[in-house]
């Protein structure tokens, strides 16, 4: 089947009012990535080398995105809503390119599995002109019956027009198909609209295959594949799923997950085995985590990159381009963002580190700040190996600290400090006998006075 061309067509035109958005909803993230981009990359697992993206609201959004997700992906306007099979067609232009196969897909399944895909185009390889992927949900009430008969699909019947003995049927249709590229045209083609709403449904082309004497038949995708998007309620559901998935892959490959359901990933989250992330930890988009790091409760981590046997939080966040070195520790309540930390260096708690290179070995002491920005411009700290910065320091960038440089506690530094010098950048204490309680007899005086 790998020498067989396939192109899917996902039809993503819907306006999603029930999401009471301006977005369109295909556009909505289940773990930080378009639902519709969830599904391009099933469609690519099961071998779809070709996209076309049917599109309708909020198509400059729709391009845009796309641009990302499926660079490659042609997109096609269905200007009116008349269907399904309107909106497949709206694809003509792709679909006539003779491809072997043509999955017909929905933006808003943001759950489905490239194996069901996969089944799906292997009975294709087999003969089958037409294959609808079904389900079993808790419930069939409300979906349309996949009607079998020796091992064929001859119907797919909404539940309106069931006999009472169809209405127990438990497998019903996804929505989801796949066609023979040879017959697709000519089997859409033939879909009227002589129906209560005059519109052209997709799900016609199962008796209008059957009446031609071609092969119809049905395959089986899971409840949780099939599930639609509507509105929020069941987006949260789908991220839940699909959470509750990456935990458990995480898991089987060696992370240990102290809490699991309180760990949230993102689609592209990488993690090492004999990594240990303890409860409430979020990693957003572009996260890569090599092993045996350590993620302690409460951390916030995007747009970072982890080396072997790190040490981050807890109440820790790396923003994006924050890239930590092996053995590195960034403690509690502290955020880095744009810096290297390189080997073995300690940023321990209540510091902030921006624009900058820790060196290795070096020592970051607590409430120090790199302060990297202007108002208008951002500048670079540059702290050497095994340097210390003592407690409560600011380093006012652009600036270096050279290695083994010693920064004396609560200074600030604004000239740049050599190899192995110590730099002190405070006002000398000054201390007055007596001066305290004076102090203090007149604060009281005045605070009195006010009472009155």
């Amino acid at each position: 089947m790998s020498q067989r061309s396939c192109l899917s067509v996902i039809l993503a035109a819907g306006e999603g009012t029930r999401m009471k958005s301006a977005l369109p909803k295909v556009l909505h993230q289940i773990a930080g990535l378009p639902m519709v981009a969830h599904v391009v990359k099933a469609a690519e697992a099961a071998g779809a080398s070709s996209q076309a993206l049917v599109i309708g609201h909020g198509a400059d959004d729709m391009r845009k995105a796309a641009a990302k997700f499926a660079p490659k992906a042609e997109t096609f306007v269905q200007e009116k809503r008349l269907g399904t099979a309107h909106a497949v067609l709206a694809a003509r232009e792709a679909i006539s390119k003779g491809y072997d196969d043509v999955l017909v897909m929905f933006g808003d399944t943001p759950l489905i599995d490239a194996d069901a895909l996969t089944v799906a185009r292997s009975r294709l390889a087999e003969g089958a002109a037409v294959v609808v992927i079904g389900f079993r949900p808790p419930s069939p009430t409300g979906y349309g019956r996949l009607i079998e008969k020796d091992g064929r699909l001859i119907a797919i019947r909404e539940e309106k027009d069931c006999s009472e003995e169809e209405k127990k049927i438990g497998f019903c249709n996804a929505g989801m198909m796949a066609v023979a590229g040879g017959h697709a045209l000519m089997l859409l083609d033939a879909v009227g609209n002589k129906n209560a709403k005059g519109e052209y449904y997709l799900t016609d082309i199962v008796e209008i295959a059957t009446a031609q004497g071609l092969d119809v038949v049905a395959t089986e995708a899971s409840f949780e594949s099939a599930l639609g998007i509507n509105n929020r309620a069941e987006l949260a559901q789908a991220e839940g799923i699909w959470q509750q998935r990456r935990r458990h892959e995480a898991m089987l490959s060696g992370v240990t997950l102290i809490a699991p359901e309180t760990v949230y990933f993102s689609h592209d989250t990488e993690i090492g085995a004999d990594t240990i992330v303890e409860p409430n930890v979020w990693f957003g988009t572009g996260v890569k985590i090599a092993d045996g790091a350590k993620i302690h409760a409460f951390s916030h981590i995007e747009g970072a990159t982890i080396a072997t046997n790190c040490d981050v939080g807890p109440f820790a966040r790396l923003r994006p381009g924050a890239d930590l070195r092996n053995k590195a520790k960034v403690g509690n309540f502290c955020e880095v963002k744009q810096a290297v930390v390189e080997d073995g260096a300690k940023i321990n708690h209540l510091t902030y580190i921006g624009n900058a290179r820790v060196g290795a070995g070096a020592n970051i002491g607590a409430g120090t700040i790199t302060c990297n920005y202007d108002g208008y411009s951002k500048f670079f700290t540059e702290i050497g190996e095994r340097a210390f910065v003592g407690s409560n320091s600011s380093l006012v960038a652009p600036i270096s600290i050279g290695k083994g440089g010693y920064i004396a506690s609560g200074s600030v530094i604004t000239e740049s400090v050599p190899d192995d010098a110590l730099a002190f950048g405070r006002a000398r204490q000054k201390t007055i006998p007596g001066k305290g309680k004076e102090l203090r007899e007149r604060l009281a005086s005045a605070a009195a006075a006010k009472k009155k």
